[in-house]
C-alpha cells in the first residue's frame, strides 16, 4: 500500500510588521483589548505590490530545500487561498511557472482558511491512489487587502503570509487520516461581500470588507473543531493522550484554548503561533507547522493531528505520523 508524508516545510512573512500599537494610530483600540481578546500582538502587511504568489514562492522554496527534491521533481501544485492575484488563470499556475516546475496539474482550491487542509487532503488522494509522487502544497493569503481598516473588531485579526510544504509517497504511514467538512447555512456569519459575479465593482468604488459576526463564529468553530479532531482519532482508533502535537488553525488564542480544552489536550502540547502573525487564513496551519518543525518541537515519528475552520463554514482535520 502506498502512503503520503511531509518531506520537508517551509513559511514566509512579509518584511512589514504591524504592532497592536501601530493599530492604535489606525483605528480605534488598544493593545490590552487586543491581547485579552484575541491573543495577537502583530501581524504581517504585504507590500502594496506584493502578492499572494510571490509568498507561495518563497515559502515553496524553503519546503523544497527542506524536503531536498529538485522542482523538475514536482509533478503536482495544489494551493488554498480565498485571496489569489487574479481571477484566473489559478494561482497554482502562477506559481508552477514561477518556480520553473515542469508542466503538471496546477489547481487551487478555495475554502477560506481551511484552504491548507483541503489542499493537503487533496495532495494525499493523489500519492495515496499513485497519480502523483511529489506535491507542492501551499497555504497563503494576502488577507490584509481584503480588511476594512475602519473596522475594529476584523481589522486587528488577520495578517498576511505562506506555508508550504513538500507531500511524498512513503512504504510507512504518514498521514492517517483526513476529515472535511463543510455547511453553507452558515455563510452570514462570515463573509467578503463583494466577489467575480457579484457587485465586483464596489471593491474598487466603496469600502467593502471582511463581515464578521465573532460570538456566533466564535461558538461553531469551537463546536466543529473539536468534532473534526474526535472524528480524526476515532477513525484512527487514537487515544488522544497519544497526541504529541495539536496544530490548530490560528484564529484567535480563545479558540485554540477552547478546543484543546474539549480534547482534554494541555496547552503545552499545542502549537500556537497566533500572537505572532495574527490569523492568516489558509496560511496559518502550514506556517504554524513549519515554526514548531524548525524550532525542533515537531520531530519526525511525532503524532501531529492539524485541523482548521473558515467561512462559509468549512473544516477539516488531518491526523498524521510526521
Amino acid at each position: 500500500m502506498i502512503y503520503s508524508r511531509i518531506a520537508g516545510t517551509g513559511r514566509y512573512l512579509p518584511e512589514k510588521v504591524l504592532t497592536n500599537f501601530d493599530l492604535e494610530k489606525i483605528v480605534d483600540t488598544n493593545d490590552e483589548w487586543i491581547r485579552t481578546r484575541t491573543g495577537v500582538e502583530r501581524r504581517h502587511q504585504c507590500a502594496p505590490d506584493e502578492t499572494t504568489s510571490d509568498m507561495c514562492v518563497e515559502a515553496a522554496k524553503k519546503a523544497i530545500e527542506s524536503a531536498g527534491v529538485s522542482v523538475k521533481d514536482i509533478d503536482m501544485v495544489i494551493i488554498g487561498t480565498t485571496s489569489p492575484d487574479l481571477i484566473f488563470p489559478n494561482i497554482a499556475t502562477l506559481v508552477q511557472h514561477r518556480l520553473g516546475i515542469p508542466a503538471c496539474p496546477a489547481l487551487a482550491t478555495e475554502a477560506a482558511c481551511t484552504g491548507f487542509v483541503y489542499a493537503l487532503t487533496t495532495a494525499d488522494k493523489f500519492v495515496k491512489t499513485g497519480e502523483a509522487k511529489c506535491v507542492l502544497v501551499v497555504g497563503a493569503e494576502c488577507i490584509t487587502k481584503l480588511v476594512d481598516w475602519t473596522d475594529r473588531n476584523t481589522c486587528v485579526l488577520f495578517g498576511d503570509g505562506a506555508g508550504a510544504v513538500i507531500v511524498e509517497p512513503s512504504e510507512e504511514p504518514g498521514i492517517l487520516g483526513t476529515h472535511l467538512g463543510a455547511d453553507g447555512k452558515h455563510k452570514e456569519l462570515l463573509y467578503y461581500p463583494v466577489g467575480a459575479s457579484k457587485d465586483l465593482y464596489k471593491a474598487g468604488t466603496e469600502e467593502v470588507g471582511i463581515t464578521m459576526v465573532g460570538k456566533d463564529v466564535f461558538k461553531v468553530a469551537v463546536s466543529k473543531l473539536g468534532d473534526v479532531a474526535i472524528e480524526a482519532l476515532e477513525a484512527a482508533g487514537v487515544d488522544r493522550g497519544e497526541l504529541d502535537w495539536l496544530v490548530p488553525h490560528q484564529a484567535n488564542l480563545r479558540i485554540i484554548q477552547a478546543t484543546a480544552k474539549r480534547l482534554g489536550l494541555p496547552m503545552d502540547k499545542v502549537i500556537v503561533t497566533v500572537q505572532d502573525h495574527g490569523n492568516t487564513s489558509a496560511a496559518s496551519v502550514p506556517l504554524a507547522l513549519d515554526t514548531a518543525v524548525r524550532d525542533g518541537r515537531i520531530e519526525r515519528g511525532h503524532l501531529v493531528l492539524m485541523e482548521a475552520f473558515g467561512g462559509g463554514f468549512t473544516w477539516g482535520s488531518i491526523l498524521m505520523r510526521f
